[in-house]
């Protein structure tokens, strides 16, 4: 019986294993420094996954895998080829990202957060959402992403006395264990039909399923979807996500419309093209219909949404996260339908990639007015121009960009490609909802952009950033524009990806 062979390869691990071993020391660093060095805490948590996300140049010429099986060396359990460094890429750029929101937010909450414990969750989160995209086996799969959502859990309820914060938690929690719980039984079922867990391995055996055990197969393949259309926010398992990015600090609203995404999207893509290419007529048209339906529910959200209401603006970014995520499903059902899956996964990267960069770029923004304005509600934008000029005019160059508008070129691109893939795999009907959406959604972000350049009412007040916010406002500015001014470096880049 074929084992896992025990030597490691330490370089292709070292991205995920830096960003776990360094919050174990923030862990133990905590129990013996005192209240006013705690912001030492986070500048190591910072440095950590600067380090972490470093470590990917190494690996960037070359394919590595680890905890292979003996005897087969192409079936292994730990993959770090161009796919999974693009995702840790994203992952690990967008959790430094959130730190450097995080220092601030945990300044301002003058002690109210255990600061300990917030880094360390952080830290242990960003470590399993590094892990998943490397994953090559449904346990190792399943493991990493419990691994990104438990600490999750925690930081959404981390408020102390906030029942806002531990509602949303609550309802984070149960809704996220029960897809999980679906999604085992589909391993299991899985399992039971091809008699291993590696991917590759699943891939051929599940073709050659007796007829007798085909259903039990067919059904396996959906319900392991489910725990990773979860993580993504598609309808109708995404009605966790208003009130859990409302409840949380805002620093980790932005990791899980971001880093949450692109760990349910990793996860998604690798069971779909690389473990279930031969069930493409099952999984195809299931993520094409929520594709379309998850679009259509979140940019209506958004929509409905009050400018007057408390927190709406975070609100909105919610529904909005939801709709983008429609987006990102329409190239991963086109593979289904299409002769070259790589190119339409390719599209989902391109997407994803842009779409990081600027929502972090917005909440980074909607962080800072939210020091002035702890309600942030949309109309508290109003005149933001008068008050902070480059604010609003970043703010309004990421909406734009969301919107896929001028001068946000990247989005425009990132948009393109999508219809692309869905129209090369003959889903017209799907790209035409897409369409229609995109022009809702344009409605939405154009209103809140012009809101910005209003004049004020009353007298202009001020928005001072601290260096870290100031940081990851520059940061996701320069790349946007950027990437605006060069959109091929990414649709290039993505369109490489190789499993």
């Amino acid at each position: 019986m074929s084992s896992l062979v025990q030597s490691v390869d330490w370089l292709a691990i070292a991205p995920p294993t830096v960003a776990a071993v360094v919050g174990l020391a923030v862990l133990v660093t905590d129990l013996f420094i005192g209240d006013a060095r705690k912001a030492v805490l986070g500048w190591m948590s910072v440095a950590g996954l600067a380090a972490s996300a470093l470590l990917l140049l190494p690996l960037r010429n070359g394919d590595r895998a680890t905890f292979c099986l003996t005897g087969a060396t192409d079936t292994c359990s730990y993959v770090a080829d161009r796919f999974t460094l693009v995702i840790q890429l994203m992952v690990l750029g967008g959790a430094l990202l959130v730190a450097l929101l995080s220092v601030t937010a945990l300044k301002d909450a003058d002690r109210e957060l255990p600061e300990g414990e917030y880094w360390f969750l952080l830290l242990s989160s960003a470590a399993g959402a590094a892990l998943l995209p490397a994953s090559r086996d449904l346990a190792t799969l399943i493991v990493a992403l419990e691994v990104a959502s438990l600490p999750a859990f925690a930081l959404v309820g981390i408020k102390r006395g906030d029942k806002k914060s531990s509602e949303a938690a609550l309802k984070f929690f149960l809704s996220s264990v029960t897809a999980t719980a679906v999604s085992l039984m589909g391993v299991s079922f899985v399992y039971a039909t091809t008699g291993s867990l590696y991917l590759t391995r699943i891939a051929d055996r599940i073709q050659h399923v007796d007829g007798q055990f085909h259903t039990l197969a067919q059904t396996g393949v959906v319900l392991t979807l489910v725990g990773f259309a979860f993580k993504t926010a598609a309808v109708p398992f995404h009605f966790w996500v208003p009130d859990t990015y409302v409840g949380a600090p805002l620093p980790i609203a932005a990791y899980l419309s971001v880093v949450g995404k692109a760990v349910g999207f990793s996860g998604l893509i690798l069971v779909t093209v690389v473990a279930f290419p031969s069930y493409g007529d099952v999984w195809g048209p299931a993520l094409a219909g929520l594709a379309a339906l998850t679009m259509t529910v979140g940019n209506v959200g958004a929509l409905r949404q009050r400018s007057t209401r408390a927190y709406s603006a975070v609100r909105l970014l919610a529904w909005s996260s939801v709709g983008q995520a429609g987006y990102l499903l329409v190239p991963i059902a086109a593979a289904a339908y299409s002769k070259d899956a790589q190119k339409a996964i390719g599209s989902t990267v391109a997407y994803a990639l842009m779409y990081a960069a600027v929502n972090l770029g917005a909440f980074a923004v909607a962080a800072l007015v939210g020091r002035r304005s702890p309600l942030n509600r949309v109309s508290d934008y109003r005149g933001l121009y008068a008050e902070s000029p480059l604010s609003a005019l970043v703010l309004g160059f990421f909406l734009l960009c969301l919107a896929g508008l001028p001068p946000g070129i990247i989005g425009l691109f990132a948009k393109v490609t999508v219809f692309s893939a869905a129209v090369d795999a003959g889903l017209g009907w799907l790209a035409v909802v897409m369409a229609v959406n995109v022009v809702i959604a344009l409605f939405y972000y154009l209103q809140w952009t012009a809101l910005l350049f209003r004049a004020p009412e009353g007298e202009p007040g001020t928005h001072r950033a601290p260096v870290p916010l100031t940081a990851a406002i520059a940061l996701t500015a320069v790349l946007g524009v950027v990437l605006s001014g060069a959109p091929q470096l990414i649709l290039r880049f993505s369109q490489t990806v190789l499993f």
